[in-house]
């Protein structure tokens, strides 16, 4: 039986998302195997992270700064952006290094069901920068499911007025994939998807 602070700490770590009941007994555990110095140490960064990370003012991505690193890059195309539901949905694009446009970052997807309307997703600053900007294309890449497919469709209609060309990422069979393994919305996105060569 643990003890009621430990269960304290347990349900705490259980609170966050993926971490079920067993692994939060075990992060609870380990942190109390922890050193003095160990927890300092962890508990500086979570609230040095929470004092100093906030929401870039141009795409909604996470920055120390009032902008962020992408939106500051000189570099990058200015004329295309990448609408993504989470910051963390920008990793993987960035790791391809094939992406060279800007980012905007949604901050979840439409979920009337769950309360998410669009006036709690990030899509005023989408519709400015637009606007304000000579931007040729939008690319809505949401994640592949209903609530993704509604949000980009909702986007879509959304767009349709300012004359960019808006256009969504493939989805499919992954690479490495198996089609003997792969259910029937994969093998009907990946026919849609198709490409000539």
């Amino acid at each position: 039986m643990a003890t009621k602070s430990l269960e304290i700490l347990i349900d705490e770590f259980n609170r966050l998302p993926g971490i079920g009941r067993k692994s939060a007994t075990r992060l609870a555990f380990h942190i109390l195997e922890m050193s003095e110095t160990e927890i300092d140490r962890f508990a500086l960064a979570l609230k040095s992270a929470k004092e100093k990370v906030k929401r870039c003012s141009v795409c909604g991505n996470f920055s120390e700064e009032e902008v962020c690193s992408i939106c500051r890059d000189e570099f990058r195309e200015k004329d295309t952006i990448c609408v993504v539901e989470d910051s963390r949905d920008i990793i993987p694009f960035e790791k391809t290094n094939r992406f060279k446009g800007k980012y905007h970052v949604l901050n979840g997807k439409l979920d009337p069901l769950n309360g998410i309307t669009p006036d709690k997703l990030n899509l005023k600053k989408l519709l400015e920068r637009v606007a304000n900007n000579e931007i040729s294309e939008v690319i809505l890449a949401l994640n592949p499911d209903l609530e993704g497919e509604t949000t980009a469709l909702y986007l879509t209609r959304l767009l349709k007025p300012f004359e960019v060309k808006i256009s969504k990422i493939a989805s499919g069979i992954p690479m490495g994939g198996n089609i003997e393994f792969a259910d029937t919305a994969t093998i009907s996105k990946a026919l849609e998807g198709r490409q000539e060569l």
